[in-house]
C-alpha cells in the first residue's frame, strides 16, 4: 500500500513541475533549473520556509546558488502564482507552495505555520463598505495563537 502512496507523490509532483513550466512559459519566463530547485523545495516541505531555508536545502542540490537568487524565485513564483506569501507573521517573509484552498495558524512562541482548512472561509463576504471602495484580489484568514505543542 505505501508504494502506491509513494506513486501517488510522484505524479503530483511531477504534475506540479509541470505546471510550473506552464506557468513560466504563460508569463514568458526561463525554466531554469535554479527555478525549477528552489520550487521542488518549496513544494515538498509541508513548513511554510523562508528564502533562507529554501537556500539552504537547494545548496545540497546546487552548491553555487545564492541566497539572493533564492528569494527573487520565490518572490516571481508567488507573482506568477505558483506559490504565495504568508502574510502577517510579523517576521522574515514565509512562503507556501500548496495552492489549495486553506488558512493558516502561527504559534507565537515556536512561529510554526500550521495549514488548516475550514469551508466556511473559502467564501467570506467582503463588507460593502470595502467593495465601494476598493478592489479585493485576495482574502485570506490567518490566526495567531500558542500550539499544542508549546501549551
Amino acid at each position: 500500500m505505501s508504494g502506491s502512496r509513494g506513486r501517488g507523490k510522484k505524479d503530483m509532483l511531477k504534475e506540479k513541475m509541470e505546471a510550473l513550466r506552464a506557468k513560466c512559459r504563460e508569463a514568458g519566463l526561463k525554466i531554469t533549473p535554479q527555478r525549477m530547485a528552489v520550487y521542488k523545495v518549496l513544494i515538498e516541505t509541508e513548513q511554510h520556509p523562508s528564502a533562507e531555508v529554501v537556500f539552504r536545502k537547494v545548496r545540497e542540490v546546487i552548491p553555487n546558488i545564492s541566497l539572493d537568487t533564492v528569494n527573487r524565485t520565490l518572490l516571481t513564483l508567488a507573482d506568477i502564482g505558483a506559490a504565495s506569501i504568508v502574510e502577517g507573521t510579523g517576521d522574515v517573509k514565509r512562503f507556501d507552495g500548496k495552492l489549495e484552498t486553506h488558512q493558516h495558524f502561527k504559534c507565537v512562541k515556536c512561529k510554526r505555520i500550521f495549514d488548516f482548512h475550514y469551508k466556511p472561509f473559502d467564501n467570506i463576504e467582503v463588507p460593502k463598505n470595502i467593495s465601494r471602495r476598493f478592489t479585493v484580489l485576495k482574502k485570506t484568514v490567518y490566526f495567531e495563537g500558542v500550539c499544542d505543542m508549546c501549551k
